[in-house]
């Protein structure tokens, strides 16, 4: 059990639906309670198979204090090390590349690819007192899902598919191991880590935040937990065909061309997005406006604009997964795979995947990854390109990410009053955001079977 001693008055101050305590994003000894019992224990997206394709390919994953080696060390293998030398604890290597051994800089001492130590300069200085063992490199668990490559440093962590359960069942179909980057950017965000995944795992912001895409979108959504992970979900997508007529908030009536509907919100995410919506489904979506009549059903569009994107993938090498309608009920919209991603998969072929890292010891400060992944024809993806900016400021990010990285730096800012005592959560749109408070505090609380009884758990009203 660990020894919080004064750090237990974060868990004075209970989880509910409509209610999450603000310590967490603000104080500095939390973000130590979280390096200390999170990010040591939890199974978390490193990377993906394709950034590390060859032998000896490796990457760099820091999160917290916390930095590890992963790197391909066979055709169908890859490990992660710990990315300390056991001799001095000099980190070994940083960012990525390709090695056929791995040197430390600082006395020489050097591995081969499978962690085993292959040189200790002056060895026989030690005699008997340093083993095989004792400088061999430090692993951590790895385990592939959908082509994402998850580490845990829990040697004794469950595995990988019960702790996915039941993102993994849900979304099975969508083959996400054939996605490959349309881009890839990361930026230091001036939030808490918490903050940049939960301004993307509920929707009840949209009506405010991005309120001209009200113009294609009923808003109003519903959220739910499932286990440490959680869903958000639009009730139209479950509950019929949508009459093209926007957000129920604007009282329009059902526009007479539902091409056009459909075309002004793949215009308006092509463009301000370039995720999710594909170059190739944008293409194949301009087939409305020749091959279906203006006077055609919002059913017969909806039917067709599926139909020429499916073609135009199976067309181009890339192929289609075998989605049906029961799985795009049952995946829903967004996902949060607890702790720190939340991916959109909704377009089928285009997924916008994020992942948010604590930047050091620093509870204002947080390392943000987005990826546009797209489903190619083998050998088609563009040649990868990882962008990184210290500012979001630096990089024209589109009008939807700019509106969201502007509330991200207010938020942190705002919850530092006096005034402001936590958040009052939604309790049906951001049951997502009180769930994942939940999981997080069962996780890291000196008393989890506590919690458990006096944290109220999130559930999904399907």
């Amino acid at each position: 059990m660990p020894a919080y001693h004064q750090d237990s008055f974060f868990f004075d101050m209970k989880v509910r639906p409509d209610f999450v305590p603000k310590d967490s994003y603000l104080h500095p000894e939390f973000v130590k309670i979280e390096a200390r019992e999170l990010w040591p224990k939890v199974w978390q997206v490193a990377c993906r198979e394709e950034e590390i394709p060859k032998v000896g390919d490796y990457i760099t994953y820091d999160v917290a204090d916390e930095s590890l080696i992963v790197i391909r060390t066979a055709p169908d293998t890859i490990k992660a090390y710990h990315n300390s030398c056991p001799h001095r604890g000099r980190r070994l290597i940083d960012g990525e590349g390709r090695c056929t051994k791995i040197v430390c800089g600082f006395h020489g001492w050097s591995w081969n690819l499978q962690g085993d130590n292959t040189l200790v300069v002056d060895r026989k200085d030690w005699g008997d007192h340093l083993t095989d063992e004792d400088v061999r490199l430090s692993e951590a668990l790895v385990s592939i899902w959908g082509g994402f490559v998850f580490i845990n440093m829990d040697r004794n962590a469950e595995p990988l598919e019960r702790f996915l359960d039941p993102v993994n069942e849900r979304c099975k179909n969508y083959e996400f191991d054939k996605l490959r980057f349309r881009w890839y950017r990361t930026v230091v965000l001036p939030c808490n880590w918490k903050l940049a995944v939960e301004a993307f795992n509920e929707s009840y912001h949209v009506q405010t935040t991005h309120r001209q895409v009200l113009n294609w979108l009923e808003d109003y959504s519903n959220s739910g937990g499932y286990g440490r992970h959680s869903a958000f979900w639009y009730p139209m997508v479950e509950n019929g065909p949508h009459q093209m007529t926007g957000s129920s908030r604007l009282g329009r009536e059902p526009q007479p061309d539902a091409r056009q509907y459909i075309l002004g919100f793949v215009e308006h995410f092509h463009k301000e997005l370039a995720a999710m919506i594909t170059p190739r489904a944008y293409e194949a979506t301009q087939r409305l406006r020749t091959e279906v009549s203006a006077d055609a059903s919002p059913d017969e569009v909806v039917a067709k604009w599926i139909q020429f994107q499916q073609e135009a993938a199976i067309a181009d090498g890339a192929g289609w997964p075998p989605i049906t309608m029961e799985d795009i009920e049952r995946s829903h919209v967004d996902w949060h795979v607890f702790p720190n991603t939340v991916f959109l998969h909704s377009s089928v072929d285009g997924v916008l995947w994020y992942r948010a890292r604590p930047n050091g010891d620093n509870p204002e400060s947080c390392i943000f990854d987005i990826w546009s992944l797209v489903r190619y024809a083998p050998g088609a993806e563009p040649q990868l390109k990882r962008e990184f900016y210290k500012d979001w400021h630096d990089c024209s990010w589109g009008q939807i990410l700019r509106q969201d990285f502007i509330n991200l730096e207010k938020m942190q800012r705002g919850m530092k009053s006096m005034g402001f005592k936590g958040l009052r959560t939604n309790p049906v749109q951001e049951q997502a955001v009180s769930n994942f408070h939940r999981a997080l505090y069962e996780f890291v609380s000196p008393d989890p079977d506590g919690a458990r009884s006096q944290v109220p758990t999130a559930h999904a009203a399907e």
